[in-house]
This record gives structure tokens, C-alpha cells and sequence, in this order.
């Protein structure tokens, strides 16, 4: 679980980012979230988009996803969600938090 200020450096370090995954009006299927564990093995930070006629995730769905994914919520701005989680990928640079 990450802290407040690892939260601030994640948040200002996701200021940048493209959302990496869509997430379409079904929602967070199966194979969501699969390409959203996948991308985090990748990249350990990431930001996911939602479609406009998607309905904004409630604060349970998000809190069920990240438990599922074993991540951290970074920040949720409207239909913008930031995950972190630290990979073990070998020949990515971690983040250091």
C-alpha cells in the first residue's frame, strides 16, 4: 500500500502518461482486466480511459479491480483512473518510491 507523499509522486509522475487501456461500456471484463495486468507488468504505472458513454466505476468496482490486480489507486479524475503496482519484469527501470 502506498503512502500520501508516494501518492503525490505518483500522481505528478501520471501527469504525462496516455491511457495505455480503454475500458468500454461492459466495463471491467475479464479480458480488461487481463490487458490491465499486462500493462502493469509492463510499465508498473498506468492510466486507463474510459469511453464517454461508460459509466463512471463506482468506488467499490475500482476498490475490487485494484484488490484483483494486487495495485494501488493512485488518483481517479473523472473517467481517468491511475494504477500503480511494482513489477518484477526484468529490463524495465522501476519506479522508485
Amino acid at each position: 500500500m502506498i503512502d500520501k507523499k508516494q501518492r503525490i509522486k505518483l500522481r505528478s509522475m501520471a501527469q504525462t502518461l496516455k491511457p495505455v487501456v480503454l475500458v468500454g461500456k461492459e466495463g471491467f471484463t475479464e479480458s480488461v482486466i487481463n490487458q490491465i495486468k499486462e500493462e502493469l507488468f509492463n510499465h508498473e504505472l498506468i492510466k486507463i480511459g474510459m469511453q464517454e458513454n461508460t459509466p463512471a466505476p463506482t468506488e467499490f468496482e475500482l476498490t475490487e479491480m485494484a484488490v484483483k490486480l494486487g495495485a494501488d489507486i493512485v488518483t481517479v479524475i473523472g473517467k481517468k483512473i491511475v494504477l500503480y503496482k511494482h513489477s518484477e519484469k526484468k529490463g524495465i527501470k522501476n519506479i522508485k518510491i
